[in-house]
């Protein structure tokens, strides 16, 4: 009865971690194509394959961290028990996933300033 708990526990888990993940990833690599571009100055080939590595990465790195944190003990444990048991599973994976986000968007915000940067240093070069 025990073993029937924990697959049901990972039948719960991995699609909603899966699909966050998904969601997460689509929602933000989706509008950081803006950012790309204007940090590599419309080159469009390497905005577009940069963004493709970092999604990647997010998703080897979310991915990797959800099947970390898997493990569920529910031996003696009441189903009360095990759906309090993926909330907080999930709900740490949700807060995991939106830090990751936020630290994703600072990185994106930091090489904007920094192409800006670059771009003022160079108009002013030239001007000189």
């Amino acid at each position: 009865m025990e073993t029937s708990k924990i697959l049901i526990g990972y039948a719960i888990y991995l699609p909603i971690v899966i699909g966050l993940t998904i969601y997460v990833s689509k929602t933000l690599f989706k509008n950081s194509i803006v950012y790309m571009n204007d940090i590599f100055n419309g080159r469009e080939e390497i905005a577009i394959a940069t963004n493709k590595l970092f999604e990647t990465g997010f998703y080897l790195l979310n991915l990797g961290w959800a099947l970390m944190i898997l493990k569920m003990s529910l031996y003696n444990n009441t189903y009360q028990e095990l759906i309090e048991d993926l909330s907080y599973k999930v709900g740490g994976f949700a807060i995991y996933l939106g830090v990751m986000l936020f630290i994703n968007l600072y990185f994106f915000f930091r090489g904007k300033r920094k192409a800006k940067e670059v771009q003022n240093l160079s108009k002013n070069i030239i001007t000189e």
